[in-house]
Parts: structure tokens; C-alpha cells; sequence
């Protein structure tokens, strides 16, 4: 397997700033840059094998970004956790879009987001005159929706924040499996290599989940009424939404119903909706038929 390289981009925060690192795939002169997003508490290489197949198809011209939001993988932990919500997280992805466009300019972008990567997705591609070096053409939703499953929110607080101490990656990577087993089958070795960025190890000896436990803060000050007032602030966002959209959904998904994700086909960009049975929240992008929706979907 090819390596990605590590990047850094200076974000401007009340508290003085921070850097969000993002891992980058292909050609680093390309025009047309994809970015992949991940989901609350994971990080930028979760899209290794989605990364590399992409670049294939485009015989390497192409620029893949899978940035680690800030508070995870190899980013700046936030001084103010009340930071750790949407809104920032979309003036970081600004950021690195400017620095990315200085770097090489962007003549076409596109964005796969995997639960809060896609809600930053939409906040990309649905907030009116941001800055973007180019308007986002395709945007690829996995598992996530204006509307979110109050169930679906509250099993992930049971575990958000607990971050753990282990003895070895692989105790690590079992502990983990026990609260994703909803992300479908996966081989030992998939799940294992999937979960090795996940983990860092603890100047004392041992492992602990690589994410800042303070992320869970604004998330545990979320009510079920303030979700519900949001959905409509967020349908919003997603009626303005331009690009070519494709859903991509756990047939048993929690947290992305099966009305909601109908209801965006029908509204606003009139999305897509590719399902994958026997997963739930969410896809991995490491099945190959997973792999393969996204691909012939950036890349026909």
C-alpha cells in the first residue's frame, strides 16, 4: 500500500488558533481535488482503501484530502471544547481548501462525508457565498441526513469521550469492534488495520483512542428538542445544496431512517440513494461494492 503524506493548516479560534492535519492521496499538483470526511469520533485514514481506489481509477490525477478534524488523529486539541461543533469545523475545512488552492489551484472539488463529515459536507455545499475555490459538483452522504435519529444520538453518548487505556493496538481495536459491530462485516484484518490510526500510545506505556475526550461537551449538551429544532435549519442547508448528491446508507442504519433518506430524494438536489444491506451506521468504504458506489459515482 502507498502511504498518504501528512499536512498541516493554521485555523484561525478565539482561543488563538489551532492546526488541522489532513492526510493527502494522489497527485499534489491535480485540479480536481476530492475531500473525504469523517465521522464524530474517528479520523482522516479511516478512508485508506476509498483513497487508493479512487486515485487508481483517475490514474493518479487526482488530489484525495482526508483531513482529521481538530480534536482528532494527528490535529490540535481545542482549548474550548464548546468548539467542537459544525460551524468550526466548516471555517477549518475553509482553511484547507485556501491553503489547497494556493498550493495547486482547485478546479474541481468534490466531498464524501461519513456522518458529521457529511453534515460539514452540507454546510460546504449548502451555506451561501463561502469562499470555496470551486463550488462543490458531487457530494456523497454516507449514513447522515438533515434529520438524525434521537436513539441513534443517545447510543453514541453512551461511549463518546471514553477514551480507555489498552495494553495492545489489538485489545484497542477488539474494544472498539464492541460498539461498531453496526459498520457490517469485516475481516480481522480489515478491522485491525482500520483501527490502527485510532489508537496513540500513552508516555507511561499502553494505547488510548487518539481523540480528545472534551469532544463529547457540546455533544452532551444537546437536547432532544434542540435536535429537533435544528432539522429544520439543516433542511435548509440541504435544499441549497447544488452539487450532484448520493446517499449512501446502512440498510439497518440508526441514525439515517429510511423516510428521512427517501425524503432527500425528492427534495432540494434530488439525491441519489444507494443502500448496503446487512450494515448499519455506518459504511466503511472497504467492501468492494461500498468502494465501488463512490467511485463510478466521483469518477464515471
Amino acid at each position: 500500500m502507498t502511504e498518504p503524506t501528512l499536512n498541516y493548516v493554521s485555523c484561525p479560534d478565539a482561543s488563538g488558533g489551532h492546526r488541522m492535519a489532513y492526510w493527502q492521496w494522489g497527485g499534489a499538483g491535480a485540479g480536481h481535488v476530492v475531500v473525504c470526511a469523517h465521522g464524530l469520533s474517528r479520523q482522516g485514514r479511516d478512508f485508506d482503501v476509498l483513497a487508493q481506489a479512487l486515485v487508481e481509477r483517475a490514474s493518479g490525477a487526482l488530489r484525495v484530502v482526508c483531513p482529521d478534524v481538530v480534536g482528532r488523529g494527528q490535529s490540535d486539541w481545542l482549548k474550548d471544547p464548546m468548539g467542537y461543533q459544525i460551524p468550526g469545523y466548516v471555517g477549518d475545512m475553509l482553511a484547507m481548501l485556501a491553503q489547497l488552492n494556493r498550493q495547486a489551484p482547485v478546479a474541481t472539488l468534490d466531498w464524501v462525508g461519513t456522518s458529521m463529515g457529511g453534515l460539514i459536507g452540507m454546510g460546504v455545499a449548502g451555506t451561501p457565498k463561502l469562499p470555496l475555490p470551486a463550488p462543490v459538483r458531487r457530494l456523497v452522504l454516507n449514513d447522515v441526513g438533515p434529520a438524525i435519529q434521537w436513539q441513534a444520538l443517545q447510543r453514541i453518548g453512551t461511549y463518546l469521550g471514553n477514551t480507555g487505556k489498552f495494553d495492545s493496538v489489538q485489545q484497542a481495536a477488539d474494544a472498539m469492534w464492541t460498539i461498531s459491530t453496526s459498520f457490517g462485516p469485516h475481516t480481522p484484518q480489515q478491522w485491525l488495520a482500520l483501527s490502527q490510526a485510532m489508537v496513540k500510545p500513552l508516555p507511561e506505556g499502553g494505547f488510548t483512542l487518539h481523540y480528545d475526550p472534551a469532544i463529547a461537551v457540546p455533544f452532551r449538551t444537546l437536547t432532544e428538542e434542540a435536535a429537533a429544532q435544528g432539522q429544520a435549519a439543516l433542511w435548509q442547508v440541504y435544499d441549497n445544496i447544488r452539487a450532484q448528491t448520493l446517499i449512501t446508507r446502512g440498510a439497518n442504519s440508526d441514525l439515517l431512517s429510511r423516510e428521512t433518506a427517501q425524503a432527500m430524494t425528492q427534495r432540494g438536489p434530488r439525491a441519489k440513494l444507494v443502500e448496503f444491506a446487512g450494515v448499519g451506521h455506518a459504511p466503511t468504504f472497504i467492501a468492494p461494492d461500498q468502494v465501488e458506489a463512490v467511485t463510478s459515482f466521483l469518477l464515471p
